[in-house]
């Protein structure tokens, strides 16, 4: 099991911090902490992700995809491991705001070592995010 993780710090560029702060605080569900008129801090499970409002317009974030297990994944990309109740719970609220999906909530490497749910969605910006959940964390980094 990982344990004692120092939190890491992620900034992101969103081109309208108001629909980012809707999107990161009310449908993902992360504490707002600090901000400004053209940011905004988030407490992603004691992980420090700031969304910088830069201009321009979404579909900026994404440089190219990689085919993984039969699909394209886009890159970059960030996002975090979660329980299998949890993923269920957020898969389900972002089908509730008929969230378009990249790759829907499936799971990934069925049956082989690193078996995984996984789901791939952007954020209004077009940065785009992966939440994924393990059955068993210790397949986390299983090769």
């Amino acid at each position: 099991m990982i344990n004692n993780i120092p939190p890491f710090h992620l900034a992101i560029p969103v081109h309208d911090i108001e629909a980012a702060r809707h999107f990161y605080g009310e449908v993902l569900g992360f504490s707002r902490g600090r901000s400004d008129t053209k940011w905004t801090d988030w407490n992603v499970r004691g992980h420090q992700v700031v969304t910088h409002e830069v201009g321009g317009s979404p579909d900026q974030g994404v440089r190219g995809t990689n085919p993984v297990d039969g699909h394209e994944v886009p890159v970059p990309h960030f996002g975090l491991v979660l329980s299998v109740d949890e993923f269920q719970e957020l898969a389900g609220r972002l089908q509730a705001v008929d969230t378009k999906f990249v790759i829907d909530p499936y799971v990934r490497f069925k049956g082989e070592k690193g078996e995984q749910w996984t789901m791939f969605f952007m954020d209004p910006s077009g940065n785009a995010l992966e939440f994924k959940a393990f059955a068993d964390i210790e397949q986390l980094f299983a090769v």
